[in-house]
C-alpha cells in the first residue's frame, strides 16, 4: 500500500515555517494540493452511496470525513484506499491518477477501529511487518521500529504481545504500523470508536501531534462531532452520499451552510418562522437575523445555538432598549458541572421551548430560578436562517 519510500522521520518531518496553525485558530493548511477527487460516485445496485463527490486535500492537511451512519464516509475513505473502488470519476494523489490502482499500488498507511494486529507477533514484529518485504536490512528495519516505538512512547512494550496492552496502547502501535512505510497519506477509519472516553480523549490529542510532527497528509473518518472539531484542520460534513459543507471547525460550527450542519453539529434550538422585510416572523415577534438572500413570506427555520443566548435578568438588569429581547418564564434548570441549563418558556414563541445553557457566574449574578421570568437576548448575527426543506 506504498511507493516504499524509504526517508526517515526526521527527513519526513516538517520544518518549524511548515508547521500547521493551531486548529483553533481555524485556519486550514496552506500547503499545495496532495489529493483530488473529482465528480466521483460509488453505486451499490440500486443505492447511491456516493453521489458527484469533488474534494481537494492539501499536504499536510488533517480532514475529517464526519457524518451519521450510512452517509457514506467510510465508502469514501475505502475508495481513496482502492479497497472499495469507485464506479466512476477519479482520484489524484501527489499529481498521480491512482482511480484504477490496487491497495498495493497506492501510497497510503491505513489504521482501523479494530487495531488489526497480529496477535502471535510481538509489538515490534508488529511494526517491523511492512519494512520486512521491503528487503531493507534488518538494521535499518530494527533502527525504524525502534524510532517509532519512541515516537508512541511504547519503547518498553517492545516484546510483548497486543493481548499484554491496553486499547490505547494497541492503537498507537497500530499507528507505528501503518507510519512505518513513510506512506505519504494516512487513513484513519474510525480509530477511536472502540476505546472508552478518558482514553480517546487522550488518544486524540497523542494523533494529532503525531501528525504535526511528521506531517503526513491524514483523513479520518469519524461519526463524533467533538472529535472532528478537536482534531482536524477541515471537516468535510457528509450525508447521504453528499457533501453537505467543507470548512475549518470554526467555519462549520458557527457557520452552518445548511439546517443539517447546524443540527448535526453541536446543538441547536430550531423554530418555524416566515421572512418578513429581511427579518423573522417567530410567534407574534419580529427578530433580526444573520444575513440570508429569502424573499418575504418565505417559509424557514430559525436556528440558534444554547450558548449564544444572552442572559439579562429582569428589573435592574433589563436591557433599556436591545434587540431581539424576549421576556420569558425558566420552566426548568439543569446542573450540567460547567455550565445550567435552562428551559425557557413564553408566548413570544409560541408553544415552543427555548433551551440557553447559562455560566455559574451568570445564574448565581442574576439570581436565576424555576417559575421567575427573565430577560434573554438572540443576538441577530447568532439567530441563522434555513429554508424549510
Amino acid at each position: 500500500m506504498t511507493d516504499m519510500r524509504h526517508e526517515n522521520l526526521a527527513a519526513r518531518a516538517p520544518t518549524a515555517t511548515q508547521l500547521h496553525t493551531p486548529v483553533e485558530a481555524g485556519i486550514p493548511a496552506t500547503g499545495p494540493s496532495y489529493l483530488e477527487i473529482a465528480n466521483l460516485w460509488k453505486v451499490f445496485g440500486s443505492f447511491q452511496a456516493l453521489k458527484d463527490i469533488n474534494l481537494e486535500i492539501r499536504e499536510g492537511e488533517f480532514i475529517c470525513f464526519l457524518g451519521p451512519s450510512g452517509c457514506g464516509k467510510t465508502t469514501l475513505l475505502r475508495a481513496v484506499a482502492g479497497l472499495d473502488p469507485q464506479t466512476r470519476g477519479t482520484i489524484h494523489q501527489a499529481g498521480k491518477d491512482i482511480s484504477a490502482l490496487p491497495p498495493s499500488k497506492r501510497d497510503y498507511g491505513i489504521v482501523f477501529q479494530s487495531y488489526a494486529l497480529f496477535p502471535n507477533l510481538t509489538i515490534e514484529k508488529n511494526i517491523a511487518f511492512g519494512l520486512e518485504n521491503t528487503r531493507r536490512p534488518r538494521a535499518d528495519i530494527d533502527a525504524r521500529v525502534k524510532d517509532l516505538l519512541h515516537l508512541v512512547g511504547l519503547a518498553d512494550q517492545a516484546k510483548k504481545y497486543p493481548a499484554q496492552l491496553s486499547g490505547g496502547q494497541q492503537q498507537r502501535i497500530a499507528l507505528a504500523r501503518a507510519m512505518a512505510i513513510s506512506p505519504g497519506l494516512l487513513l484513519l477509519d474510525e480509530p477511536l470508536s472502540a476505546l472508552d472516553a478518558k482514553v480517546r480523549i487522550h488518544l486524540r490529542h497523542e494523533i494529532k501531534e503525531l501528525q504535526r510532527k511528521l506531517g503526513v497528509t491524514t483523513i479520518m473518518v469519524t461519526h463524533d462531532q467533538e472529535e472532528a472539531l478537536s482534531m482536524a484542520d477541515r471537516i468535510v460534513v457528509m450525508n447521504h452520499g453528499v457533501i453537505e459543507q467543507i470548512g475549518t471547525p470554526a467555519e462549520i460550527y458557527r457557520h452552518p451552510s445548511t439546517l443539517f450542519v447546524a443540527d448535526f453539529i453541536g446543538e441547536a434550538n430550531k423554530f418555524a418562522a416566515v421572512v418578513d422585510s429581511g427579518s423573522v416572523r417567530l410567534g407574534g415577534r419580529l427578530l433580526r437575523c444573520a444575513p440570508h438572500e429569502l424573499a418575504d413570506g418565505t417559509p424557514v427555520v430559525a436556528a440558534i445555538r444554547p450558548e449564544e443566548i444572552i442572559p439579562h435578568g429582569s428589573g435592574p438588569e433589563r436591557p433599556a432598549e436591545a434587540a431581539n429581547v424576549i421576556e420569558l418564564t425558566i420552566a426548568k434548570m439543569e446542573f450540567l458541572g460547567s455550565f445550567w441549563r435552562t428551559h425557557l418558556h413564553g408566548p413570544s414563541i409560541g408553544e415552543e421551548t427555548l433551551i440557553a445553557n447559562f455560566s455559574i457566574n451568570a445564574v448565581r449574578r442574576l439570581g436565576l430560578a424555576e417559575d421567575t421570568l427573565m430577560t434573554v437576548e438572540l443576538p441577530s448575527e447568532r439567530l441563522l436562517v434555513f429554508a424549510r426543506g
